[in-house]
């Protein structure tokens, strides 16, 4: 990847890599998720509740971390309940796949199943042998040349790293395995061949769909993988009654809800846990973390920042900046605005260029607006102040004090006039 972030915490559409599998498992109904990590324990911060760490001391294959699973699991591992094994850097692999999975495993009465999918390009994966009968010989690695031949390496059907096994087999082939090959580590596909000289058959359940097995090795696969796992986003949303005018140019992170009959407009991004209700328009904006209520609007070129609620109705037109604020039903800031840390009642109006001063240097300050305000074009609000409800503001205004319900609020010097002041000679050098 040549980055200072481990492999498997790059992002996804806004979930780390590694999360895709724990989740996907999780879903299918696995009892115990365990994660496997090296001793700097990198994926530790990420992981949900109930996820266990297990770490590998030594970066000594695949083989090595099914190892260091299998002993932090110790008595507690269920014989019997299968042994499925994903991969970190294969995020695209869903629960309905895993299901699908592990019901083939059980038909087939095997020890062991592996997944496998035919690629068009089978650069870098494992090549499966498989015997006369069908059933898998083995695996062959192709990192490095010594590891397979030619023959072997046109091999289109693939390891995809995700196995399935009883748990005593699995236990009982796992500490011979060896290090023998090109790089020196303990390839996991190797339990397969020690089975099958034990004389066990190995089944192998074929994914129809090649894309959910694609593996991350490089920046290159990651924005492969991305855009997939986008494309998916997008059509769940759209099946599900959301209008996505151009898929091509929007963004949505997998955590996004989005209510039925939204309209979401090109150049759009919509990140982190935002939930948009029934109805909404979002017109070429950018929201994190925030909460819009049926029938509000955004953009164009509006910013959403986290802890904003726009409530049923309200509307941030173009240009506007809201921050951990709570907009009123019907509330609208349709233009050149920044709103942060305040509270803004139904049906206020805040005119362009209205800006809450939040910020002291020393502590942030909330802004209360009550219902029904109006500011006058250029209102600065310095917080903490309130503004009662009806009150109004005269353009270029800075408030520093609270205006009651219904009042006026003026805070700016008179104007005068300089009489002939264009007129005079300049002064200085050359003058």
């Amino acid at each position: 990847m040549r980055s200072s972030t481990p492999k498997v915490l790059h992002e996804i559409c806004g979930r780390p890599m590694i999360l895709w599998p724990v989740l996907a498992a999780r879903e299918a109904g696995a009892g115990t998720v365990l994660v496997v990590d090296s001793p700097d324990r990198a994926t530790a911060d990420v992981l949900p509740a109930g996820v266990e760490l297990a770490v590998q001391e030594l970066p000594d294959g695949t083989g090595g971390a099914v190892r260091a699973a299998i002993e932090a699991l110790g008595g507690r591992l269920d014989e019997s309940a299968p042994v499925l094994i994903l991969s970190g850097d294969v995020p695209l692999v869903g629960a309905a796949a895993i299901s699908e999975l592990v019901e083939a495993h059980s038909a087939s009465g095997a020890l062991a199943t592996m997944a496998t999918a035919i690629l068009e390009d089978p650069t870098g994966y494992g090549r499966v042998l498989r015997d006369g009968d069908g059933s898998v010989l083995k695996v062959v690695e192709t990192k490095r040349e010594g590891d397979s031949t030619q023959a072997e390496r046109e091999i289109r059907e693939v390891n995809t790293g995700i196995f399935v096994f009883a748990p005593q087999a699995l236990r009982e082939a796992l500490p011979r395995l060896s290090s023998d090959n090109a790089q020196g580590e303990f390839y996991l596909p190797q339990v397969l061949d020690l089975l099958r000289g034990d004389g066990v058959q190995i089944a192998a359940h074929v994914f129809s769909d090649e894309r959910l097995v694609l593996g991350v090795n490089d920046r290159v696969a990651l924005a492969r993988v991305r855009g997939l796992a986008q494309q998916a986003i997008h059509e769940r949303h759209m099946l599900g009654g959301v209008t996505i005018v151009d898929p091509a140019s929007t963004v949505i992170d997998v955590g996004v809800t989005i209510g039925q009959d939204t309209v979401i407009e090109p150049f759009t991004s919509i990140r982190g846990s935002t939930r948009i209700g029934a109805g909404c328009l979002i017109r070429h904006s950018y929201l994190v973390d925030c909460e819009l209520e049926d029938g509000a609007g955004v953009g164009p070129f509006g910013y959403l920042r986290p802890g904003t609620v726009l409530r049923a109705g309200s509307r941030v037109g173009t240009f506007v900046e809201v921050k951990n604020s709570d907009i009123g039903p019907g509330a609208k800031i349709p233009h050149l605005s920044y709103i942060g840390d305040a509270d803004v009642g139904e049906r206020t109006n805040l005119g362009a260029a209205t800006i809450t001063a939040n910020y002291d240097g020393h502590a942030k300050h909330r802004t209360t607006v009550g219902a029904r305000v109006r500011t006058g074009v250029d209102t600065t609000l310095v917080a903490p102040v309130t503004l009662g409800e009806g009150a109004i503001t005269a353009a270029g205004s800075v408030i520093t004090g609270d205006v009651p319900d219904g009042a006026l609020g003026i805070a700016r010097e008179r104007q005068q006039n300089i009489e002939g002041y264009a007129q005079r000679p300049p002064k200085g050098p050359g003058a």
